[in-house]
């Protein structure tokens, strides 16, 4: 039974025979395609090896135990490489966000057609994952931390440029209106009414996105674009396990740096 507020108080009421089959209506195609869904996964499904699954991973985890501890001394570049490929990919994101930004907000675009093209960009970039992204430009730059690096750029421009219009367009107008009033121009009011109340918010997504792009740069040594990842792609290929259980405390430690470093900073800014 629905609650329905009244003047006299809360109403409890019987919902309509209407209602009542749009309610059942829903949850049977719920199910319906729960049930499909399943039946999918089902048949392509080999069950032999679910079976086994458990079998294998203890079987992995005893090998990756002790870790290889001397193997840290390979592990200092590639962790630097991977914290220089989160870094530049997201100073590069934010370079082409805050013009992007800027076009796709109602209250900044110059024209609804540079708006169309600008969400367009932003839901294109959103679309397709980094390691995607990584995957098609090691085709066009070859393996390396460059393809790696652009590939963060790439995947992270939508996010930032989303995150920023949206801010954009949540400002208090009063203040641009201000500035209009005294003849300023309109660079000169987004200038001074605008950036001043998204600068923070500007801040705080490059910092939460760099810790993001931390993550996610550990993972494209996978298809050869650079990082630590392109040794954890060597050492699993090779059934090194005691250097892959390694690799893995590394970038775990790697990635609890970078979020109490995100943290601090997102702290201090906001």
């Amino acid at each position: 039974m629905p609650l329905i507020e009244t003047p006299d108080g809360p109403d409890w009421r019987r919902r309509t025979t209407k209602q009542e089959f749009a309610v059942w209506g829903g949850w049977l195609i719920g199910t319906a395609i729960v049930v499909y869904a399943w039946q999918l996964i089902s048949e392509k499904t080999i069950w032999f090896f679910v079976s086994d699954a458990g079998k294998q991973a203890v079987d992995i985890g005893t090998r990756m135990i002790p870790p290889k501890l001397d193997y840290m001394e390979k592990l200092w570049w590639p962790v630097w490489d991977t914290i220089n490929i989160a870094t530049l990919g997201t100073v590069i994101a934010l370079v082409i966000a805050i013009p992007v930004a800027f076009a796709a907000a109602r209250n900044t675009t110059p024209h609804p057609i540079v708006r169309a093209v600008a969400l367009f960009i932003i839901v294109s970039s959103r679309s397709v994952n980094s390691l995607i992204w990584a995957l098609m430009l090691v085709f066009i730059f070859g393996p390396g931390i460059l393809a790696g690096t652009i590939a963060i750029g790439l995947r992270s421009i939508g996010f930032c440029a989303k995150l920023l219009y949206e801010a954009i367009e949540e400002i208090d107008h009063t203040q641009v209106e201000a500035i209009e009033a005294t003849g300023a121009s309109r660079a000169q009011q987004i200038l001074y009414g605008i950036v001043p109340q998204v600068l923070p918010t500007f801040a705080g997504v490059g910092v939460f996105r760099w810790d993001i792009n931390i993550r996610e740069s550990t993972i494209l040594g996978l298809v050869g674009a650079g990082g630590i990842g392109l040794q954890l792609n060597g050492s699993i290929n090779t059934l090194a396990w005691t250097q892959v259980s390694m690799i893995l405390l590394v970038i775990l430690a790697t990635v609890i740096v970078s979020e109490w470093v995100s943290a601090k900073v997102r702290h201090a800014i906001i």
